[in-house]
């Protein structure tokens, strides 16, 4: 069996926002033996909503469309389902009274307009949402099965789980996704490393993409089961750890926050940041994890000298010294920050983040690291190439690194 996935929104052609939809339906589908041929993305225009439908219906025996359910005057997915369909759009009583009720529920006043979210193509079946206003829709076209859900993530996936998933046919096979994350190694020398593991026709099928700063690496597995194919790419995993060791961070949703978050629960350890030029990107990584409080205390925006000085204890004579971007005053950050916080561990970060302020002697892109903690004082000097957000991402998980490395020995 072969999908495509639809996913329908002005935001998404544009790039205001990142269709999260379609590959968290992909894995989904992939688990059940469902191969994704194409994801497609299409404006709030119906006809180029309905021209998506009718030519995806005659490729594969399964479309998803996710989006334009919503109740204004851009939400036309309804309207070109039915126009395929060669039919009207009539009200669902049950929906109404979902809707209706809904409302009620929470207080809040219907808008007239929200009455359009209970119209479905004459013949199609409502999909009860739980979560939202918006039902999603199913009917089938051709030899094709047609399931239409919102593109709000969270009312997606429960209308997936209760009213999709249930009615898939079960399929021969499965075809499992899993992801590794590496920092450290650019991505020539992550694949490099496993060269022999990615060649095209291979099963598991491996690949890499860099983003947020990491080199990731997928693997795709397919057996005739779920567990056949989940130890495919588990075996294909150790290898790739065997071959790269510390570089890998972690594995799935794992960031390099959460990984260091673990490991400092383990050891029951605490940690605060003192920042210059990543601003509190360090502290932001940290706190997005939720449990980070039982190991994060807390930490400084050390921007201006001055601040240097009064909240993490700097020297003055340090600052005239060997400036405000230096090894000593790395050091001097972090071991200020270990003692006013008291914590086990403190990292700093002072650098030059560009695209002005830099000189020759120290150039855009030069950026201490200090690690402070019982029997350690370190500091490592990067030289991290691009802009002025890359170079305050790639400092910030450098720091980080830095912790994860001494914490695993």
């Amino acid at each position: 069996m072969k999908a495509v996935i639809l996913s329908i929104g002005q935001e998404l052609t544009s790039g205001q926002t990142v269709d999260t939809n379609s590959a968290w339906l992909s894995q989904k589908l992939g688990e059940r033996g469902i191969e994704t041929i194409e994801h497609r993305t299409v404006a709030d225009q119906r006809r180029q909503i309905a021209d998506a439908i009718a030519e995806s219906v005659k490729k594969v025996d399964l479309l998803i469309v996710t989006g334009g359910l919503g109740p204004t005057e851009d939400d036309l997915t309804r309207f070109a389902l039915a126009d395929v369909l060669g039919v009207e759009l009539v009200v669902d009583a049950a929906a109404m009274e979902h809707m209706e009720a809904f409302f009620r529920g929470r207080g809040w006043r219907m808008s007239e307009s929200n009455r359009v979210q209970a119209m479905a193509p004459k013949g199609a079946n409502m999909l009860p949402n739980l979560l939202g206003t918006a039902p999603g829709l199913a009917c089938r076209i051709g030899a094709a099965d047609v399931y239409v859900m919102p593109g709000v993530p969270y009312e997606m996936k429960d209308m997936y789980a209760r009213c999709v998933a249930p009615h898939l046919p079960a399929q021969r096979g499965a075809i499992i996704h899993h992801i590794l994350h590496t920092f450290g190694a650019g991505e020539s020398n992550v694949g490099a490393a496993i060269a022999d593991l990615m060649k095209r026709d291979s099963n598991p099928l491996v690949g890499t993409t860099v983003a947020g700063g990491m080199v990731s690496i997928r693997i795709i597995s397919k057996a005739s089961t779920a567990d056949e194919a989940r130890e495919l790419a588990n075996a294909t995993a150790r290898q790739v750890k065997e071959r790269l060791g510390a570089f890998v961070v972690g594995e799935g949703d794992d960031t390099m926050a959460s990984v260091v978050g673990g490991l400092l629960r383990r050891a029951g350890a605490t940690l605060s940041t003192a920042e210059s030029c990543t601003g509190g990107m360090v502290g932001e990584m940290i706190t997005a994890v939720p449990g980070s409080s039982e190991y994060y205390t807390g930490g400084v925006v050390a921007y201006a000298n001055q601040v240097k000085m009064q909240l993490l204890g700097v020297s003055e004579q340090m600052l005239v010294e060997h400036g405000a971007v230096s090894e000593p005053v790395a050091m001097q950050m972090a071991v200020g920050a270990r003692e006013r916080f008291n914590t086990t561990w403190a990292v700093s970060i002072t650098g030059v983040a560009g695209p002005g302020g830099g000189t020759e002697a120290k150039p855009v892109g030069l950026v201490y690291v200090g690690l402070a903690g019982k029997d350690c004082r370190l500091v490592e000097r990067l030289m991290i190439p691009g802009l002025r957000d890359i170079v305050r991402l790639r400092a910030s998980l450098n720091a980080l690194n830095i912790l994860r490395m001494r914490l695993i020995g």
